[in-house]
Protein backbone atom coordinates (compact mmCIF):
# COMPACT_ATOMS: atom_id res chain seq x y z
CA UNK A 1 0.00 0.00 0.00
CA UNK A 2 1.59 3.20 -0.74
CA UNK A 3 2.33 5.73 2.14
CA UNK A 4 -0.43 8.56 2.59
CA UNK A 5 1.33 11.98 2.79
CA UNK A 6 -0.18 15.06 4.02
CA UNK A 7 0.31 17.72 0.85
CA UNK A 8 -0.05 21.09 0.76
CA UNK A 9 -0.91 23.05 -2.78
CA UNK A 10 -2.50 27.06 -2.73
CA UNK A 11 -3.62 29.07 -5.95
CA UNK A 12 -3.53 32.72 -6.06
CA UNK A 13 -7.14 34.25 -6.53
CA UNK A 14 -5.88 36.79 -9.53
CA UNK A 15 -8.59 36.21 -11.63
CA UNK A 16 -11.25 33.62 -13.65
CA UNK A 17 -9.52 30.26 -14.10
CA UNK A 18 -8.64 28.79 -17.01
CA UNK A 19 -7.92 25.92 -18.57
CA UNK A 20 -4.24 25.90 -18.09
CA UNK A 21 -4.82 25.73 -14.68
CA UNK A 22 -6.83 22.27 -14.79
CA UNK A 23 -4.21 20.69 -16.51
CA UNK A 24 -1.93 22.49 -14.35
CA UNK A 25 -2.63 21.89 -10.91
CA UNK A 26 -6.28 21.16 -10.14
CA UNK A 27 -6.52 17.42 -12.38
CA UNK A 28 -3.72 16.53 -10.12
CA UNK A 29 -5.68 17.72 -6.83
CA UNK A 30 -9.09 15.55 -7.82
CA UNK A 31 -5.99 12.74 -7.95
CA UNK A 32 -4.29 13.49 -4.81
CA UNK A 33 -7.34 14.23 -2.26
CA UNK A 34 -8.00 10.45 -3.12
CA UNK A 35 -4.76 9.63 -2.27
CA UNK A 36 -3.29 11.74 0.34
CA UNK A 37 -4.15 14.07 3.20
CA UNK A 38 -4.54 17.47 1.60
CA UNK A 39 -4.41 20.52 2.40
CA UNK A 40 -5.70 23.06 -0.76
CA UNK A 41 -6.18 26.74 0.33
CA UNK A 42 -6.68 30.11 -1.40
CA UNK A 43 -3.37 32.03 -1.57
CA UNK A 44 -4.89 35.49 -0.80
CA UNK A 45 -1.53 37.06 1.38
CA UNK A 46 0.47 36.15 -1.99
CA UNK A 47 -1.25 37.33 -4.20
CA UNK A 48 -1.46 40.66 -2.22
CA UNK A 49 2.48 40.71 -3.29
CA UNK A 50 1.32 41.72 -6.50
CA UNK A 51 -2.36 42.90 -5.97
CA UNK A 52 -2.17 45.18 -2.88
CA UNK A 53 -3.74 48.13 -4.84
CA UNK A 54 -6.61 46.37 -5.75
CA UNK A 55 -7.40 44.23 -2.48
CA UNK A 56 -11.09 44.40 -3.24
CA UNK A 57 -10.96 42.59 -6.77
CA UNK A 58 -8.82 39.79 -5.40
CA UNK A 59 -11.52 38.59 -2.86
CA UNK A 60 -14.68 38.63 -5.40
CA UNK A 61 -11.86 36.35 -7.10
CA UNK A 62 -11.16 34.55 -4.54
CA UNK A 63 -14.94 33.80 -3.69
CA UNK A 64 -15.05 32.74 -7.76
CA UNK A 65 -12.29 30.46 -7.75
CA UNK A 66 -13.65 28.31 -4.87
CA UNK A 67 -16.81 28.22 -6.48
CA UNK A 68 -14.94 26.50 -9.39
CA UNK A 69 -12.67 24.25 -7.57
CA UNK A 70 -15.75 22.93 -5.93
CA UNK A 71 -17.68 22.40 -9.35
CA UNK A 72 -14.84 20.74 -10.52
CA UNK A 73 -15.18 18.08 -8.35
CA UNK A 74 -13.07 18.82 -4.87
CA UNK A 75 -14.58 17.69 -2.02
CA UNK A 76 -14.36 19.77 1.29
CA UNK A 77 -15.25 16.21 3.09
CA UNK A 78 -11.86 14.90 1.71
CA UNK A 79 -9.43 17.83 1.64
CA UNK A 80 -8.78 20.46 4.20
CA UNK A 81 -10.16 24.18 1.69
CA UNK A 82 -9.64 26.82 3.70
CA UNK A 83 -8.12 30.77 2.43
CA UNK A 84 -4.49 31.14 3.76
CA UNK A 85 -5.21 35.05 6.01
CA UNK A 86 -7.86 32.92 7.98
CA UNK A 87 -4.80 31.09 9.37
CA UNK A 88 -2.48 33.54 10.90
CA UNK A 89 -0.40 31.04 12.16
CA UNK A 90 1.14 31.56 8.47
CA UNK A 91 2.20 34.99 8.68
CA UNK A 92 3.95 33.90 12.48
CA UNK A 93 5.98 31.27 11.38
CA UNK A 94 6.82 33.57 8.15
CA UNK A 95 8.26 36.32 10.28
CA UNK A 96 9.98 33.94 12.17
CA UNK A 97 11.47 32.21 9.28
CA UNK A 98 12.74 35.70 7.90
CA UNK A 99 14.76 35.96 11.08
CA UNK A 100 17.08 33.54 10.03
CA UNK A 101 16.93 33.68 6.72
CA UNK A 102 19.74 35.42 4.77
CA UNK A 103 18.74 38.21 2.04
CA UNK A 104 20.52 36.77 -0.86
CA UNK A 105 18.83 34.06 -0.28
CA UNK A 106 15.63 35.57 -1.60
CA UNK A 107 17.51 37.63 -3.59
CA UNK A 108 18.60 34.83 -5.96
CA UNK A 109 15.29 33.89 -6.54
CA UNK A 110 14.83 33.50 -10.48
CA UNK A 111 11.14 34.57 -10.52
CA UNK A 112 12.39 37.20 -8.49
CA UNK A 113 14.05 39.08 -10.65
CA UNK A 114 12.10 37.83 -13.84
CA UNK A 115 8.28 38.97 -12.22
CA UNK A 116 9.87 42.92 -11.85
CA UNK A 117 10.78 42.50 -15.57
CA UNK A 118 7.58 41.62 -16.37
CA UNK A 119 5.07 42.84 -14.68
CA UNK A 120 6.87 46.88 -15.00
CA UNK A 121 3.18 48.49 -14.25
CA UNK A 122 3.87 47.57 -10.70
CA UNK A 123 5.86 48.84 -7.71
CA UNK A 124 7.71 45.17 -6.74
CA UNK A 125 10.08 46.83 -4.63
CA UNK A 126 8.29 45.63 -1.76
CA UNK A 127 9.39 43.56 1.26
CA UNK A 128 6.64 41.34 0.69
CA UNK A 129 7.41 40.33 -2.75
CA UNK A 130 11.19 40.19 -1.10
CA UNK A 131 9.71 38.09 1.17
CA UNK A 132 7.44 35.68 -0.84
CA UNK A 133 9.41 32.48 -0.03
CA UNK A 134 9.51 32.40 3.43
CA UNK A 135 5.48 32.76 3.19
CA UNK A 136 5.81 29.89 0.73
CA UNK A 137 7.84 27.60 3.04
CA UNK A 138 5.63 28.53 6.30
CA UNK A 139 2.91 27.23 4.01
CA UNK A 140 4.23 23.83 4.19
CA UNK A 141 6.02 24.00 7.63
CA UNK A 142 2.98 24.69 9.46
CA UNK A 143 1.23 22.31 8.43
CA UNK A 144 4.32 19.30 8.54
CA UNK A 145 3.52 18.86 5.07
CA UNK A 146 5.84 15.90 3.88
CA UNK A 147 5.19 16.58 0.01
CA UNK A 148 4.52 19.32 -2.15
CA UNK A 149 2.89 18.74 -5.97
CA UNK A 150 5.49 20.64 -8.28
CA UNK A 151 6.33 20.16 -12.01
CA UNK A 152 9.98 19.17 -12.80
CA UNK A 153 10.53 23.40 -13.79
CA UNK A 154 9.27 23.88 -9.71
CA UNK A 155 11.89 22.26 -7.67
CA UNK A 156 14.41 24.32 -7.66
CA UNK A 157 11.72 26.95 -6.02
CA UNK A 158 11.06 23.68 -3.39
CA UNK A 159 14.71 23.14 -3.04
CA UNK A 160 14.83 26.75 -1.17
CA UNK A 161 11.82 25.71 1.34
CA UNK A 162 13.86 22.60 2.29
CA UNK A 163 17.17 24.87 3.32
CA UNK A 164 14.97 27.12 5.31
CA UNK A 165 13.55 24.49 7.12
CA UNK A 166 17.10 23.31 7.40
CA UNK A 167 18.65 26.10 8.94
CA UNK A 168 15.42 27.01 11.06
CA UNK A 169 15.71 23.14 12.40
CA UNK A 170 19.48 23.23 12.96
CA UNK A 171 19.31 26.37 14.77
CA UNK A 172 16.63 25.36 17.24
CA UNK A 173 15.69 21.96 17.10
CA UNK A 174 19.13 19.81 16.64
CA UNK A 175 18.19 17.29 19.02
CA UNK A 176 14.85 16.40 17.35
CA UNK A 177 16.37 17.73 13.61
CA UNK A 178 13.03 16.86 11.17
CA UNK A 179 10.61 15.81 13.63
CA UNK A 180 10.12 19.55 14.47
CA UNK A 181 9.26 20.90 11.05
CA UNK A 182 9.96 18.29 8.16
CA UNK A 183 11.77 18.81 4.55
CA UNK A 184 8.94 18.74 2.34
CA UNK A 185 9.69 16.58 -1.01
CA UNK A 186 8.73 17.36 -4.23
CA UNK A 187 5.60 15.09 -5.80
CA UNK A 188 6.23 15.71 -9.22
CA UNK A 189 3.27 16.01 -11.26
CA UNK A 190 3.04 15.19 -15.32
CA UNK A 191 0.61 17.56 -16.98
CA UNK A 192 0.40 18.12 -20.44
CA UNK A 193 2.21 21.38 -22.00
CA UNK A 194 -1.47 23.81 -23.00
CA UNK A 195 0.02 27.01 -24.45
CA UNK A 196 -2.45 30.53 -25.19
CA UNK A 197 -4.13 31.50 -27.46
CA UNK A 198 -1.23 33.63 -28.82
CA UNK A 199 1.58 30.88 -28.68
CA UNK A 200 2.83 32.37 -25.12
CA UNK A 201 2.28 30.95 -21.62
CA UNK A 202 -1.64 30.78 -21.18
CA UNK A 203 -2.03 33.45 -18.84
CA UNK A 204 -4.79 35.92 -17.22
CA UNK A 205 -1.93 38.81 -17.70
CA UNK A 206 -1.70 38.07 -20.94
CA UNK A 207 -5.69 37.55 -22.17
CA UNK A 208 -4.81 34.63 -23.95
CA UNK A 209 -6.54 31.93 -22.17
CA UNK A 210 -9.82 29.57 -22.29
CA UNK A 211 -12.15 30.26 -19.17
CA UNK A 212 -13.03 26.57 -17.50
CA UNK A 213 -16.59 27.86 -18.02
CA UNK A 214 -16.22 30.01 -20.99
CA UNK A 215 -19.38 30.27 -23.27
CA UNK A 216 -19.98 28.45 -26.79
CA UNK A 217 -19.71 31.52 -29.11
CA UNK A 218 -17.05 33.05 -26.98
CA UNK A 219 -14.96 30.21 -27.14
CA UNK A 220 -15.37 29.12 -30.72
CA UNK A 221 -14.75 33.16 -31.81
CA UNK A 222 -11.26 33.07 -29.74
CA UNK A 223 -10.35 29.68 -30.92
CA UNK A 224 -11.18 30.59 -34.73
CA UNK A 225 -8.77 33.56 -34.75
CA UNK A 226 -6.29 32.08 -32.40
CA UNK A 227 -2.82 31.86 -33.94
CA UNK A 228 -1.36 28.61 -35.56
CA UNK A 229 1.75 27.44 -37.05
CA UNK A 230 3.45 30.67 -38.82
CA UNK A 231 5.15 28.68 -41.41
CA UNK A 232 1.99 27.35 -42.46
CA UNK A 233 1.12 30.72 -44.61
CA UNK A 234 -0.98 29.01 -47.19
CA UNK A 235 -3.23 26.25 -46.98
CA UNK A 236 -0.86 23.67 -48.73
CA UNK A 237 2.00 24.57 -46.72
CA UNK A 238 2.97 21.49 -44.40
CA UNK A 239 3.35 22.26 -40.76
CA UNK A 240 4.77 21.19 -37.42
CA UNK A 241 1.91 20.89 -34.60
CA UNK A 242 4.99 21.32 -31.94
CA UNK A 243 4.70 25.13 -32.03
CA UNK A 244 1.28 25.54 -32.56
CA UNK A 245 -0.47 25.91 -29.46
CA UNK A 246 -4.20 24.12 -30.65
CA UNK A 247 -2.32 20.92 -31.14
CA UNK A 248 -1.59 21.11 -27.14
CA UNK A 249 -5.05 21.74 -26.55
CA UNK A 250 -5.95 18.47 -28.66
CA UNK A 251 -3.16 16.79 -26.57
CA UNK A 252 -5.55 17.67 -23.35
CA UNK A 253 -8.86 16.80 -24.63
CA UNK A 254 -8.84 15.02 -27.95
CA UNK A 255 -8.90 11.39 -28.12
CA UNK A 256 -5.75 9.68 -29.04
CA UNK A 257 -6.56 8.66 -32.41
CA UNK A 258 -7.73 12.61 -33.30
CA UNK A 259 -4.44 13.51 -31.90
CA UNK A 260 -2.79 11.12 -34.20
CA UNK A 261 -5.00 12.67 -37.32
CA UNK A 262 -4.15 15.92 -36.35
CA UNK A 263 -0.49 15.49 -35.95
CA UNK A 264 0.13 13.41 -39.17
CA UNK A 265 -1.96 15.65 -41.31
CA UNK A 266 -0.58 18.67 -39.98
CA UNK A 267 2.66 17.91 -41.50
CA UNK A 268 1.35 17.03 -44.23
CA UNK A 269 -0.58 19.72 -45.29
CA UNK A 270 -3.69 16.69 -45.49
CA UNK A 271 -5.45 19.21 -43.38
CA UNK A 272 -5.71 22.92 -42.78
CA UNK A 273 -5.20 25.10 -39.77
CA UNK A 274 -9.69 25.91 -39.90
CA UNK A 275 -10.26 21.88 -40.04
CA UNK A 276 -8.17 21.54 -37.08
CA UNK A 277 -9.76 23.78 -34.97
CA UNK A 278 -13.27 22.52 -36.02
CA UNK A 279 -11.48 19.06 -34.80
CA UNK A 280 -10.70 20.55 -31.55
CA UNK A 281 -14.21 21.89 -31.02
CA UNK A 282 -15.43 18.91 -31.13
CA UNK A 283 -14.13 17.79 -27.74
CA UNK A 284 -13.54 21.47 -26.08
CA UNK A 285 -17.16 22.71 -26.21
CA UNK A 286 -18.57 20.29 -24.16
CA UNK A 287 -15.93 19.82 -21.60
CA UNK A 288 -16.90 24.13 -21.06
CA UNK A 289 -20.34 23.20 -20.97
CA UNK A 290 -19.81 20.56 -18.57
CA UNK A 291 -17.98 23.10 -15.91
CA UNK A 292 -20.82 25.36 -16.59
CA UNK A 293 -23.71 22.93 -15.48
CA UNK A 294 -21.35 22.23 -12.61
CA UNK A 295 -20.31 25.71 -12.09
CA UNK A 296 -24.50 26.84 -12.13
CA UNK A 297 -25.17 24.27 -9.53
CA UNK A 298 -22.63 25.97 -6.84
CA UNK A 299 -23.60 29.31 -7.61
CA UNK A 300 -27.31 28.39 -7.07
CA UNK A 301 -26.10 27.32 -2.99
CA UNK A 302 -23.54 29.84 -2.12
CA UNK A 303 -23.76 28.33 1.23
CA UNK A 304 -21.81 25.34 0.28
CA UNK A 305 -18.48 27.73 -0.48
CA UNK A 306 -18.51 29.33 2.96
CA UNK A 307 -19.45 26.51 5.27
CA UNK A 308 -16.77 24.46 3.16
CA UNK A 309 -14.39 27.39 3.69
CA UNK A 310 -15.07 27.61 7.63
CA UNK A 311 -15.24 24.01 8.28
CA UNK A 312 -11.72 24.24 6.57
CA UNK A 313 -9.90 27.18 8.21
CA UNK A 314 -11.28 25.43 11.71
CA UNK A 315 -9.04 22.67 11.14
CA UNK A 316 -6.35 24.33 9.42
CA UNK A 317 -6.06 26.52 12.18
CA UNK A 318 -5.97 23.01 14.96
CA UNK A 319 -2.84 21.70 12.83
CA UNK A 320 -0.98 25.04 12.50
CA UNK A 321 -1.50 25.64 16.02
CA UNK A 322 -0.16 21.94 17.22
CA UNK A 323 3.22 23.31 15.17
CA UNK A 324 3.28 26.61 16.45
CA UNK A 325 3.22 25.26 19.75
CA UNK A 326 6.40 23.29 19.10
CA UNK A 327 7.93 26.07 17.31
CA UNK A 328 7.88 28.88 19.92
CA UNK A 329 8.71 26.56 22.67
CA UNK A 330 11.65 25.31 20.34
CA UNK A 331 12.77 29.18 20.22
CA UNK A 332 11.96 29.69 23.62
CA UNK A 333 9.08 31.97 23.19
CA UNK A 334 7.33 30.21 25.98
Amino acid sequence: MATRLRVVSGMRPTGKLHVGHFFGALKNWLKLQDEHECFFFSADWHALTTEYATPGEMKEAERDMVADWLALGIDPTKVVLFVQSRVKQHAELALLFGMVTPIPWLERVPTYKEQQQNLTGKDLSTYGFLGYPLLQAADVAVYRATAVPVGQDQVAHLELSREIVRRFNNLYAPEVGPKLLPEPQPLLTEHPKILGLDGRKMSKSFHNAILLGEAEESAKKRLMTAVTDPARVRRNDPGNPEVCPIFYLHKAYSPPETIAMVDRECRTAGIGCVDCKKALLVNLLPALEKHRKARAEVDQAPERIDQALEDGARRANEVAEETMRDVRRAMKLE
